[in-house]
């Protein structure tokens, strides 16, 4: 199955998985591009050094092409950004900020970049910066997809730009792949499905109930992290909602991102409240977001956990392998593809 960005990456099928915090792992990486796709590295809970290392073992594990992002909004994102540059990762994809410089030095060694989008103004302004393609984020993904569903943002995005674009958002099989294609994208990206494999870090409760949940039930709002964001509709993500910005809250997770982040506590604090209070309180917002996300993840708290997910939890039905997934959604979007080609090549019916 070859497109535009199986070409740029140098992948065997144009499937893309999504930089998910603390699930976006090194083995998971490696596990989707040994099957074919392209694995994306997820930097956002890592400082400079780890994210180093968690490079090197993902080369150790695969000798196929692999990407890293950079949410830039994030603390130490700058940081771990020169990191992949100094790596000469081959993909970067970078999300929340202005990524030219990124664009720039990767493009130095050969490195394809690649932006993340939720409408056609940024997508312009990425395609202006030289990125090589965009994902495009609709309105049923994980976490930041805006208010433009995938079925409409894909066919604008593919109208208006010359870079290749990725769909983001309600895909989780064989004839999402091959919508997504037929809307003019030249790949997908996916999170919720590959969130529940057998290589996915994620808790076993959070993958059940993954397994178990409807497309209805996820929640959206902009009171759990400060900007639009999906969530599994749990009583742990209402109390979350209902609550929005808890400041006290956010002081102390704030020592924890620092000590993850390896930076000290103070530098982080004033260097928040130096970006002013619009950006403070979006950084407030996410402290606690982290945590929520972190701890349903890793430990599976069900009482204070919260998981980003999309609606395409409501397609899930099993626990498969990286590979079985990568496979099965191939060989559905053949078929589903082959069977349209079929259907348009017949000769219309002579009239009666």
């Amino acid at each position: 199955m070859k497109t535009r960005i199986t070409e740029l990456f140098g992948i065997e099928y144009p499937i893309v998985l999504s930089g998910m915090s603390w699930i976006s792992v090194p083995k998971m990486v490696a596990a989707v591009s040994n099957a074919g796709g392209l694995g994306i590295l997820a930097t956002g809970p890592l400082d400079a050094r780890r994210t180093r290392e968690a490079i090197r073992e993902i080369r150790s594990l695969t000798a196929k092409p692999f990407g890293a992002n950079a949410t830039l909004l994030f603390p130490g994102a700058a940081d771990n950004a020169r990191v992949l540059l100094e790596e000469q990762v081959p993909v970067i994809n970078f999300s929340l900020g202005k990524g030219d410089w990124i664009v720039k030095e990767a493009h130095k060694y050969g490195g394809k970049v690649i932006a993340t989008v939720v409408n056609e103004r940024h997508a312009r302004r990425a395609q202006d910066y030289g990125s090589d393609g965009v994902i495009a984020t609709g309105h049923e993904a994980a976490a930041h997809g805006e208010e433009i569903t995938t079925f409409c943002l894909i066919p604008t995005l593919a109208d208006a730009l010359a870079i290749p674009v990725i769909a983001a958002g309600g895909i989780a099989d064989g004839r999402g792949l091959a919508a997504a294609l037929v809307l003019g994208a030249e790949g997908v990206a996916m999170g919720s499905r590959f969130m529940t494999t057998r290589e996915s870090p994620l808790h076993d409760r959070y993958k059940g109930l993954s397994i178990e949940k409807g497309v209805m039930d996820t929640l959206y709002s902009t009171r759990f992290d400060g900007i639009p964001c999906r969530v599994m509709k749990t009583d742990a993500a209402r109390r979350a909602i209902r609550r929005g910005l808890n400041l006290p809250a956010a002081l102390v997770n704030s020592r924890e991102i620092a000590a993850q982040l390896g930076m000290p506590y103070l530098k982080l604090f004033l260097g928040v409240l130096a970006s002013g209070w619009k950006n403070a309180r979006q950084l407030a917002f996410m402290a606690n977001a982290f945590k929520a996300i972190r701890i349903a993840t890793e430990e599976g708290d069900m009482a204070s956990g919260v998981l980003p997910v999309g609606q395409a939890t409501g397609l899930i039905r099993d626990e498969p392998t990286v590979r079985e997934v990568v496979d099965r959604i191939v060989a559905e979007a053949e078929e589903v593809l082959r069977i349209r080609a079929a259907a348009s090549a017949a000769p219309a019916s002579k009239e009666r």
